[in-house]
């Protein structure tokens, strides 16, 4: 079997038509990863969640999507990437429908799960697509450009689209809002999207699928689990059958004459700096914009529409990158401008955690810049280098190693960095004896479950708000620490270019190898 319509038998208006299509679907799934934080204090109220609850309700989506994309990404490659992606709108459409009539936390935890299924057969297949679509390296590039903004705005955008909502409908209008979305990117799919899918895919592993769900979701688990509990027994175990099920999955994917995964690109330090440094800037960003929401509506007063609007110069920035990327690529070269993109958002999350002390909210809007831009930047060219280092036919497998490093960060970011504010927040509050027992369970339990619980003008809630507002300046320290030292290892590591490393450079070379793709 062939691939269906070859991308260049579309025309320009075609292909950026079926760009808009693709970058719809990433735009929905980036703000399915952030629309729910502004909505937790809404939720808390009705559902009234633990806070372990919460950060499961937070990355139980994300954690699904991370195990699921390898599978899925090879899963596109045979079955097709466009057939996978319309029934993944159709299945996330009604996943997200279930979630916004959730009665209860566990509820509201298996419906993300199901969302984090459907989204994972959605994220390989866009950018595969768009690998597939667009075979000019430098309109690719733009391309990339344009579904990285979409993702990382996606992302900054959440809270605003939140907001909205939240101002005149419930917290489940946050879920309801995917519906008709996805029907039009179902129509719109099917008309515009061309069908693609590896010629010669071999046998699916289903062993290989297995294991790199064991690998992937036990450390995931035991990395939240520890910072939240303490090093005991279950986070060791699930830490060390996860090592495990990876060893067993490189092992086999060596062997096997059609791997699910080429595990030999991890050789290459463009391939390997590139999905490293994508990882952190995400883990960053995410882990930081978790809590964020929260922060500005509890300590400092704003409406539910008014924290996304505070968060909009992260949006914006990100935009912005489509204008930028190429410039500076080109300047810097790649392993330069990915650790320069780093350092920017190293610098911007120092920046916040200074302003987030402050009274005003200008210097922490300006704060915001340099991180949303420093994300999109990393995120554009580090997505460029890994899909350009295979041929179209394999564009699906590279695609989900791509978005299962970036959804791992999601992960891992809100895992880590979730649990840090939490211990620091739980660690700097200082509670009066005489306070009544429910008030104190709910105080140390969250600030959001204290805000529910206490007069607003309660001097213990003024201690809890400082104390949250300690915890997330640590925490964006923390994180700025994280980039600074991928920033040094991406200068390092990552070549100039991706074809001195990999035979196809991010935007040299690539051209003239899926042309000879396609004759073989």
């Amino acid at each position: 079997m062939s691939d269906v319509v070859a991308p260049r038998e579309l025309t320009p208006r075609r292909r950026w038509a079926a760009l808009a299509v693709l970058s719809i679907a990433v735009l929905v799934l980036a703000i399915d990863n952030t629309v729910l934080y502004l909505a937790v204090p809404s939720l808390t109220a009705d559902l009234s969640p633990t806070a372990n609850e919460v950060l499961w309700i937070g990355d139980v989506y994300s954690l699904a999507l991370a195990g699921l994309l390898v599978v899925m990404g090879s899963l596109a490659d045979r079955v097709g990437r466009k057939r996978l992606l319309l029934v993944g709108a159709a299945a996330f459409g009604a996943a997200s429908l279930f979630a916004a009539l959730s009665t209860s936390p566990a509820t509201l935890i298996a419906a993300r799960l199901l969302l984090g299924v459907a989204g994972a057969t959605l994220m390989p297949s866009t950018l595969s697509l768009i690998r597939t679509v667009f075979t000019d390296p430098a309109e690719r590039a733009r391309a990339i450009a344009a579904w990285a903004a979409a993702a990382s705005g996606g992302a900054a955008v959440g809270p605003l689209v939140g907001g909205a909502l939240l101002e005149h409908f419930s917290w489940g209008s946050v879920f309801l809002i995917n519906v008709p979305i996805m029907v039009v990117l179902v129509v719109a799919g099917a008309w515009l999207l061309p069908e693609s899918r590896d010629p010669a895919p071999g046998p699916f592993d289903l062993l290989s699928a297995l294991l790199s769900m064991a690998a992937i979701v036990p450390v995931v688990w035991a990395v939240k689990h520890t910072v939240a509990a303490g090093v005991d027994v279950a986070g060791v175990a699930a830490l060390a059958a996860g090592a495990g099920a990876g060893v067993l999955f490189v092992r086999r994917q060596r062997r096997l004459p059609v791997p699910l995964i080429d595990v030999s690109l991890f050789a290459r330090p463009a391939f390997a700096g590139s999905v490293f440094a994508g990882f952190m800037a995400v883990f960053a960003l995410i882990g930081t914009l978790f809590f964020f929401s929260q922060y500005l509506q509890l300590v400092r007063g704003f409406s539910p529409l008014q924290a996304g609007l505070g968060e909009l110069p992260t949006t914006l920035s990100a935009i912005a990158v489509v204008a930028v990327v190429g410039r500076f690529s080109r300047r810097l070269g790649l392993g330069r401008a990915i650790a320069v993109s780093l350092a920017l958002v190293t610098g911007g999350l120092v920046a916040v955690a200074v302003t987030e002390g402050l009274a005003g909210y200008v210097w922490l809007a300006l704060a915001l810049v340099p991180l949303g831009l420093g994300v999109g930047l990393a995120q554009t060219l580090t997505t460029d280098a890994v899909v350009s280092s295979v041929p179209p036919r394999k564009a699906g497998a590279a695609s989900a190693i791509s978005e299962t490093a970036l959804e791992l960060g999601v992960a891992m970011g809100v895992a880590v960095l979730g649990s840090v504010v939490s211990l620091v927040y739980r660690a700097g509050l200082a509670l009066p004896d005489g306070l009544d027992p429910a008030a104190r369970a709910a105080v140390t339990d969250s600030l959001a479950a204290g805000t529910h619980a206490l007069d607003p003008a309660s001097p213990v809630l003024d201690g809890a708000r400082a104390a949250f507002t300690t915890a997330m300046q640590t925490t964006s320290l923390i994180a700025a620490a994280v980039t600074l030292a991928a920033a040094v290892v991406a200068w390092r590591t990552i070549p100039a270019t991706a074809g001195g490393d990999t035979g196809s450079g991010t935007g040299t070379g690539t051209g003239e190898r899926a042309a000879a793709d396609r004759t073989r």
